[in-house]
């Protein structure tokens, strides 16, 4: 929606925040013409954390070059306690972040390993996701199949928090290859709601 404040805390080339510009460009041409919609499209509505300097330059050319002015991109590892303040402010995130990494306890912010305790990187970025979300914020995230069928106790714990303590609206399950040849692991996009009071009912898979 033209309200929305849309992150993606692991954005590498900026590729899902470009779409997003794409869409209002594609669907709502009319809304460049209001002021409040501008101001708000050019210097609000965007936010890409990204941990590598040379993706993040790329990042911001690329934002530029779609016509998305002040773009605000972060220098940040999204999972430390330098990005612990980023809470409750964004009404949709959209990510692909990194999987098969696996961090030391010390380097991750503390509130994280609350939710889940873990090393993995994808449950970590998931709860990640969860804390910088407003309420009735919507994410869509791509995670490997683990996540959804991992029987280990964060995988578990991570699960039943979105399950049981937010909504789960859908389940789109992808088949293995196609990011390949990036990665040849099969993936899954989640798509959740952040309540705080559960409401997972139906689920569309």
């Amino acid at each position: 929606t033209k309200e929305d404040t849309v992150c993606d805390p692991a954005a590498g080339t900026a590729g899902f925040l470009v779409s997003v510009g794409e869409y209002f460009h594609d669907n709502h041409d009319d809304y460049f013409f209001e002021d409040e919609f501008r101001e708000h499209y050019h210097k609000g509505m965007f936010t890409g954390m990204e941990f590598d300097a040379t993706m993040l330059r790329i990042g911001a050319m690329n934002m530029q070059l779609h016509g998305i002015e002040q773009p605000k991109l972060i220098g940040v590892d999204s999972l430390a306690e330098a990005n612990a303040d980023a809470r409750d402010q964004f009404s949709l995130i959209l990510a692909n972040p990194p999987f098969k990494g696996s961090l030391d306890y010390d380097g991750v912010e503390a509130s994280l390993l609350q939710t889940c305790k873990t090393k993995k990187t994808e449950l970590l970025f998931l709860a990640l996701m969860l804390r910088m979300l407003k309420v009735g914020g919507r994410c869509a995230v791509i995670v490997p199949d683990g996540v959804l069928f991992g029987s280990s106790n964060a995988h578990k714990a991570l699960r039943k928090e979105i399950v049981e303590n937010h909504k789960l609206n859908a389940i789109i399950d992808m088949p293995s290859g196609v990011f390949k040849p990036y990665a040849g692991v099969s993936t899954a996009i989640i798509i959740f709601t952040k309540t705080g009071t559960g409401g997972t009912d139906k689920v569309w898979f």
